[in-house]
């Protein structure tokens, strides 16, 4: 039976490579998988998922607006496939992950959606919002802190290693840009915890 799972985590935990892997797996047994990630991540280079240990893939991409059940039917149509897989699906919109949950259950093929759970504010992205209402099963990729608990948190920093506390939810960036903390060392970087807005 096909279902909508949805990966999370924070940054550097390793989604990029589970994904890789689980399609590598089904493409290994001889079934195809269609792997999508978003346009406007193109770290890895335009419609390639990367990961930080050097494996990738080439990828179909998605935008805003973009509908995603019609992508998936279009790409059916092609031929069979055992799996999609989304990387970067933080940055899907509300309406999209309707539209996967759409087809898992309309076209009966299983979606792995992998993404961030929440930015450096410590806010629920809209697209992973809707994954934790919607998604059949959910799995956290962990990683950890530099104090050794589990990283839930991630903080931006500016080029002199500065934290920020404010800006855009969205800023393409690796390691130079983002690192992964516990919620106590979040908290004692961002100065406890911004204002709700």
């Amino acid at each position: 039976m096909a279902k909508l799972y949805f990966h999370y985590s924070t940054m550097n935990a390793g989604k990029s490579t589970l994904l890789l892997q689980a399609s590598h797996n089904y493409r290994e047994r001889g079934m195809d998988t269609y792997l999508i990630t978003a346009r406007l991540d193109n770290r890895a280079g335009e419609g390639r998922i990367g990961s930080r240990i050097g494996i990738g893939a080439d990828a179909d991409t998605f935008e805003a607006g973009e509908d995603m059940f019609a992508k998936i039917a279009a790409r059916l149509e092609q031929g069979p496939v055992a799996c999609v897989f989304i990387d970067e699906a933080q940055f899907l919109e509300p309406e999209q992950v309707w539209q996967l949950a759409r087809a898992v259950d309309d076209l009966r093929v299983p979606v792995m959606a992998y993404g961030l759970r929440v930015d450096f504010r410590g806010e629920l992205f809209p697209g992973s919002a809707t994954l934790l209402a919607l998604a059949d099963e959910m799995r956290e990729a962990r990683t950890i802190c530099h104090c050794g608990k589990k990283a839930t948190m991630v903080v931006r920093q500016d080029a002199e290693g500065n934290v920020l506390t404010d800006g855009a939810q969205v800023q393409i960036g690796g390691n130079e840009t983002y690192v992964s903390l516990c919620r106590r060392h979040w908290r004692e970087a961002v100065g406890d915890r911004p204002q709700a807005r």
